[in-house]
């Protein structure tokens, strides 16, 4: 079983796939039937998922806060 670590890397990995996809063959946003289609909203759904990966991926980085003290 893959740890949550490599779940949201997988996540990641085929989100950009998607957009990589998207991209490539732009389409344009419809409506049919009472049913709307908005490709720019798909695609801006689809970078908030990116930045979510890469706000947890970053949270098994190590990290160093420097600091200065005056007086």
């Amino acid at each position: 079983m893959p740890t949550d670590l490599e779940q949201i890397q997988t996540i990641k990995s085929q989100t950009l796939a998607v957009i990589a996809q998207i991209t490539a063959n732009p389409k344009p946003s419809y409506s049919v039937n009472g049913q709307s289609v908005s490709w720019a909203q798909y695609l801006a759904e689809l970078k908030k998922t990116v930045a979510w990966c890469d706000q947890q991926l970053g949270r098994d980085q190590p990290f160093e806060i420097r600091s200065r003290g005056f007086s």
